[in-house]
């Protein structure tokens, strides 16, 4: 969404109040992206404004965002709302020349009299969504053997079965108990 800044920057007003949809990212696919196997059931809502002080502008973005996510631990879906927000300087590109690449990306840049607000809703929601997401804080995820739920109570395999890969750790581990076992009775 481009904002369209003309009245703004020509001082026919000082505050550019807005609200409107955003549609969600389209990188739900991508198993290497933060957001993979999120669903977004509606767009996200923008809002904020711009203020100019004198030259000196300023964005505030505000963004609501309806979601289903699969647990971390157990898949279930999980439905919720993040909001987010973000405050930038306002800068034409002409401003920033000379300025350092590290930060550049402080700045909202208007181009043309508009500012795309795409790419900084984009950078927020990726830097601010949560990399994993629980059905509940105290979940107790799936049988790593069979793949039963186990917050629905527990699975029907032996407790006792260890991991394959943990044997080597266990045999030390038992040989340490009997050392100990050994010292107790020699005393």
């Amino acid at each position: 969404m481009k904002l369209d800044l003309r009245t703004l920057l020509a001082g026919e007003c000082r505050t550019l109040p807005f609200q409107f949809p955003l549609d969600p990212p389209d990188d739900t696919e991508d198993p290497g992206s933060i957001l993979y196997g999120v669903r977004f059931p509606s767009p996200m809502e923008a809002s904020g404004e711009v203020v100019n002080s004198a030259g000196y502008m300023r964005l505030r973005l505000d963004l609501s965002l309806d979601f289903v996510a699969p647990c971390a631990r157990c898949l279930a879906d999980v439905a919720g709302t993040y909001r987010f927000s973000l405050e930038k300087t306002v800068a034409t590109p002409k401003m920033l020349e000379g300025l350092d690449e590290d930060k550049i990306d402080e700045y909202a840049i208007v181009e043309d009299g508009f500012l795309d607000l795409d790419e900084p809703a984009r950078s927020l929601l990726l830097s601010e969504f949560p990399s994993r997401v629980l059905c509940r804080e105290d979940c107790r995820g799936l049988c790593q053997t069979c793949g039963k739920d186990l917050n629905e109570g527990p699975c029907s395999c032996k407790a006792d079965e260890t991991d394959p890969r943990l044997s080597p750790l266990s045999a030390v581990l038992e040989r340490l108990r009997e050392k100990e076992k050994q010292k107790t009775e020699d005393k």
